[in-house]
């Protein structure tokens, strides 16, 4: 572990000796709330809800809850974008001691069907648009639907538009389905006090992206979520009870859940929910709520950046912006912190790494240090370590190997998956348990961590192995390449060979000239041992629910242009 000493010597912050707080999630925010009761918590649609008026709800859902019959224990599945309710049911559940199951809005029912399966929920939440991916389990489980205005403030057509969808229906004929306003909002409904679980039970199951195989449910614990919380304060660079996030990364988002919700409200700052994210609706609620923090994936800040926002943007709110989620190119980054600069920032974004499976980022960039091509250095009380594949044997500095964490944020498990749990969480020599993260990485002499490429996704070409995100980096940074994707096709004498899809610039012509030009160019900055063999034009390159491009639909479809 010698080379991970030097880093805490760069930023002081990282010094700091976490405290982590033995409570639950609805504990800690109960506790955060009742010392600053007239402070916001929350803003969405018009609507600004303090501690105090958050905490009335949170125990409202909660006995609204119980009186639809979920009890200590059950899985209850939230398929909600970010609005209030989704924040009001993470705690109520928690304070019942029952466990919140997030997954996407956007999954399929056959999906959402075995999210249900898999979890064993007795309990949905959804929103009345979607209510027709759940009518195959309406009647075997409590199905609760809601819309985004039932608890908004007013209507913002300029910056939102959901379709709407009459309810008044639904509930003619089903057993156990029921409307969010007439269930929250009964009076008769007796009110339930809190239900005393260990703050080291399972408090949210959140499911990874899937894009190496099949998703998986990961197990997190408050005590978890808590870690990061207190993590997060330490990390961005200011206190955090008076600032404002804007919160734009999905709950069903480790990011989403634990940094722009959880740690903004057991520090009592101001989460403001934005439920669907456009470059317009991003820009207009900057304008409109003035927040410290945002949070984004490479897609997202690429998005804005091609946005035209019809006048200068004033920036200088911004006391922190955070990039995870998916690999940030150098020339992405170079372009967004030049637009934070012209717009008035004193701030430039800082890349984290992490995975789910230890809730969101474990490992920042420094606010005042950063060294090209690293995701930062972990965050305090988080230890990284690059271990040789397929072992348990710490890689020499500089060497590459597979990136393992250890530290209070790790999973619990996969949800009844003992043999990929097994997998995914390893006793190392020291006595820890390791989580082997399945990225290829290094660490250098300070402990700064490189990302190289999901060790999976490796392409070996004639012997060789090649990381396909090498050659991304490469062609991003041509003057004609908006984005690409790099894959490997079968090949019978080489094994496979590298293509490259491609997304020209906008106004910039595609063509045999280009293609060569771009060969010759890889040709020139690339090992002879990695030649990118087919170039492929595409229009766009599809992304997963997740906002990172999804490199196996592109292996198995044709994007020509």
């Amino acid at each position: 572990m010698e080379n991970q000493k030097n880093h805490l010597q760069i930023c002081s912050e990282y010094c700091k000796k976490p405290v982590y707080p033995l409570e639950t999630l609805w504990q800690t925010v109960n506790r955060t709330g009742n010392k600053n009761p007239n402070s916001t918590a929350l803003m969405y649609l018009n609507k600004k809800v303090t501690y105090k008026e958050m905490l009335k709800k949170i125990a409202k859902v909660h006995s609204a809850l119980v009186s639809a019959g979920v009890k200590k224990g059950d899985k209850v599945t939230l398929c909600l974008p970010d609005i209030p309710q989704a924040v009001y049911l993470l705690y109520a559940v928690n304070r019942m001691g029952a466990v919140a199951c997030f997954v996407h809005p956007l999954s399929s029912q056959i999906e959402i069907t075995e999210y249900i399966r898999l979890t064993k929920s007795t309990c949905v939440v959804t929103l009345d648009t979607l209510y027709e991916k759940f009518k195959g389990v309406a009647g075997e489980i409590t199905v609760i639907l809601t819309s985004p205005y039932d608890e908004a403030g007013g209507f913002e057509s300029s910056l939102y538009s959901f379709k709407n969808y009459k309810t008044t229906n639904i509930l003619r004929g089903k057993k156990g389905v029921f409307l969010w306003k007439s269930l929250v909002n009964n009076k008769e409904v007796k009110m339930y006090d809190s239900v005393s679980v260990s703050c080291f039970e399972p408090a949210v199951i959140l499911f990874s992206g899937g894009t190496t195989g099949k998703s998986k449910g990961v197990v997190i614990s408050s005590f978890a979520l808590n870690a990061i919380g207190v993590q997060t304060g330490l990390v961005c660079g200011c206190d955090v009870s008076d600032k404002r996030m804007l919160t734009v990364l999905p709950l069903y988002h480790g990011f989403g859940l634990g940094v722009c919700v959880h740690a903004m409200l057991m520090h009592g700052g101001c989460s403001v929910l934005i439920p669907r994210f456009t470059a317009e609706t991003f820009v207009k609620s900057i304008k409109k709520y003035r927040p410290n923090f945002l949070c984004g994936v490479p897609t997202m800040f690429d998005a804005i950046l091609k946005y035209d926002c019809k006048g200068k943007l004033d920036l200088s709110c911004l006391r922190g912006v955070f990039c995870g989620g998916d690999s940030l190119s150098q020339k992405l980054k170079l372009k967004f912190d030049r637009y934070l600069k012209e717009n008035g920032a004193t701030v430039k974004i800082r890349e984290g790494y992490g995975l789910t499976e230890c809730v969101a980022v474990s490992c920042l960039t420094p606010c005042n240090f950063s060294r090209q091509g690293s995701v930062g250095i972990p965050l305090p009380d988080m230890c990284f370590k690059i271990c040789k594949r397929n072992t348990t044997d710490e890689a020499l500095i500089g060497e590459e190997g597979e990136i393992c964490i250890c530290g209070p944020t790790l999973m619990l498990s996969y949800l009844d998956d003992k043999a990929e749990t097994d997998k995914a969480l390893k006793l190392h020599k020291d006595g820890k348990r390791w989580l082997h993260t399945g990225d290829a990485g290094v660490m250098d002499e300070d402990g700064f961590v490189y990302f190289r490429q999901r060790i999976k996704r490796i392409i070996i070409t004639s012997g060789y192995n090649v990381y396909p995100s090498q050659i991304e980096e490469l062609l991003n940074s041509h003057p004609a390449v908006e984005k690409c994707c790099v894959t490997g096709v079968k090949d019978s004498y080489k094994v496979q060979r590298i293509k490259a899809c491609i997304v020209v610039k906008k106004g910039l012509p595609s063509g045999g000239e280009l293609r060569q030009e771009l060969f010759d160019y890889c040709g020139r900055n690339l090992p002879r041992y990695t030649p990118v063999s087919e170039i492929e034009f595409a229009e766009f390159l599809p992304t997963t629910r997740y906002g990172k491009i999804d490199y196996r639909r592109i292996e198995n479809t044709e994007l020509i242009q």
